[in-house]
Order: structure tokens, then C-alpha cells, then sequence
């Protein structure tokens, strides 16, 4: 297998997401904090890059939907919105 480096970079953004998912699943995360919205903000990007060596449509508009999430979460984190974990949806 030959691996380029648009598949590592896709590799450990897979990696970093199901880190965080698992990381929240076990209390160590919170959903509304920053690490946990970076985590995935960086992992989506990562998974983003690696469609530079073979794109596929389905996986970008995924990829692209959870970063614009993420970057919404981190902006309610710094204060650009209701205050996070204010128990609102």
C-alpha cells in the first residue's frame, strides 16, 4: 500500500474524530467546550485534505457539514452567541 500524504492527514483526522466522540462518550469531553469542538473541527479538515487524492461528493459535503458545525460550536464557545452549556438547544 502506498500511502501519500493526503491519506495521513486524512488518516489522523479519522483518528481525531472518533478520539473526541470516544472522549465525550467517557466524561472526559464535554460537547460544548473548545478541545472537543477543535478535536472535530481539525479531524473534519483532515478528512477534507484526503479527498485531494480521490474525491468523492458524499464525503465532502459531510466533512464540510461538521466543520461549519464546529466552527458554529467554537464561536458559541468564545462568546458569540448564548453562553455554552446554558442548558438551551
Amino acid at each position: 500500500m502506498n500511502l501519500h500524504w493526503y491519506d495521513w492527514v486524512g488518516l489522523a483526522g479519522t483518528v481525531l474524530i472518533v478520539l473526541s466522540y470516544f472522549l465525550l462518550q467517557a466524561g472526559r469531553l464535554h460537547g460544548n467546550r473548545l478541545p472537543y469542538q477543535l478535536m472535530n473541527l481539525l479531524g473534519a479538515a483532515g478528512v477534507l485534505a484526503s479527498l485531494w487524492g480521490s474525491f468523492n461528493i458524499s464525503v465532502f459535503l459531510l466533512e464540510l457539514t461538521w466543520v461549519a458545525i464546529s466552527l458554529y460550536g467554537i464561536a458559541r464557545s468564545l462568546g458569540g452567541g448564548r453562553r455554552a452549556g446554558d442548558g438551551t438547544l
